[in-house]
């Protein structure tokens, strides 16, 4: 129960993520509405707990190094917001972060599953 928590919160906050993206992408970098630096940074947050609160506790090596991965995407997400909030920084660097993030993020997901996959099926290679 608690795990299905702490993964629907991960999800909250990879769409607060998203949802913050899009806003300035729309409204442009100058708009005087600046709400969506706090979604996007709360998003990062919740993403990041959730991470810490997740770790592995199998046996699996390449599990456990896959579930590593997937935390650096948080700690990218958190990076970006601090470019968000930066004041020399321009559109590009938080986008940056934020794109470096997202990839990681669907690299480890696809691995995982298809890791786990192979882990069910008896195959330990």
């Amino acid at each position: 129960m608690k795990d299905k928590i702490i993964y629907s919160a991960s999800t909250i906050g990879f769409l607060m993520i998203a949802a913050a993206m899009i806003v300035p992408l729309v409204q442009g970098p100058y708009s005087p509405d600046q709400w969506f630096k706090y979604v996007y940074a709360a998003g990062a947050v919740i993403m990041l707990i959730c991470s810490l609160l997740t770790p592995y506790k199998g046996k699996d090596l390449k599990l456990k190094r896959l579930y590593r991965i997937q935390s650096w995407s948080a700690i990218m997400f958190c990076a970006a917001t601090f470019f968000l909030f930066w004041p020399d920084a321009t559109l590009r660097d938080w986008i940056a972060f934020t794109l470096a993030g997202a990839v990681i993020r669907a690299y480890s997901n696809f691995a995982i599953v298809a890791r786990q996959r192979k882990l069910a099926s008896g195959d330990n290679r």
